[in-house]
């Protein structure tokens, strides 16, 4: 069996391909392709695989824009950092989707399904419709509003306060995961990983950096270019606040959130 990766960042890409490796040894990967452009040349002009792994967010736009382009007529399992209430759209006939950071059983599981499902289609037309369902719903209205958190109890001396979402300047990890606020105060946070409090977290008010920071759109005072299409954030607050790296692969993303 052949397979494709779309993903945007290479560390995500190689950990998959390793997972894949140990969980479906007989699975090719074909390609590795980073845009939206890459992978609607790549699906014009080359043979359909038999699996095709999708991020949602790519460096160049959203994935499900590929479907407008071009046709991809096999099963896709997209990897998504989304909140659970937009999830529900991905549970559409034989498309699954794999939370990030992809656990080694949500993957197993994922794979035990496609096969399954490839004995019962054999790869017939029912899957094209099956994505095409799937950019329908994902393009419509969400009529559920999402909920999230609007205050985080943190440490202070020997207590917990809880501190307002809205006077958070960014949250950083080192070695514990600290909120930082407006003025500048730092607390330690009561979550293990960076990707689950991610989960908590409006995207129109916060945005993913790196892997070691977390900020927030109001805190935001200016950005220029960096080295290697790099940008450089800084952040109100005066000199005490950091400057932080956005990678090339999210500049894109990152200038289309400012807006």
């Amino acid at each position: 069996m052949k397979a494709v990766i779309v993903e945007d960042e290479p560390l995500v890409a190689r950990d998959l391909t390793k997972l894949l490796a140990q969980v479906a040894p007989d699975l090719e990967i074909v390609t590795k392709l980073g845009s939206v452009e890459d992978a609607v040349q790549w699906f014009a002009h080359n043979p359909q695989p038999d699996l095709v792994f999708m991020d949602v967010q790519l460096s160049d736009g959203v994935s499900f824009s590929i479907f407008d382009q071009t046709r991809i007529e096999v099963p896709v399992i997209f990897t998504t950092a989304y909140n659970e209430y937009a999830i529900r759209a991905f549970k559409v006939n034989s498309i699954d989707y794999l939370l990030k950071p992809i656990d080694r059983e949500d993957l197993i599981r994922s794979m035990d399904k496609f096969k399954h499902l490839r004995e019962l289609q054999n790869g017939s037309q029912s899957q094209s419709q099956s994505v095409e369902e799937l950019v329908k719903l994902l393009k419509s209205p969400v009529t559920e509003t999402p909920r999230y958190k609007e205050r985080f109890m943190v440490q202070y001396r020997n207590s917990m306060m809880p501190v307002a979402s809205n006077k958070v300047s960014y949250f950083v990890k080192d070695e514990l995961i600290y909120l930082v606020t407006e003025d500048q105060q730092r607390y330690i946070c009561e979550y293990e990983t960076m990707d689950e409090l991610e989960q908590l977290l409006d995207p129109r008010t916060f945005f993913r950096a790196n892997r070691q920071y977390i900020i927030r759109l109001e805190a935001v005072e200016s950005f220029k270019s960096g080295f290697n299409g790099k940008l450089v954030v800084k952040l109100k607050g005066g000199a005490s606040t950091p400057e932080i790296d956005i990678s090339r692969e999210k500049a894109t993303l990152f200038k289309a959130w400012l807006d």
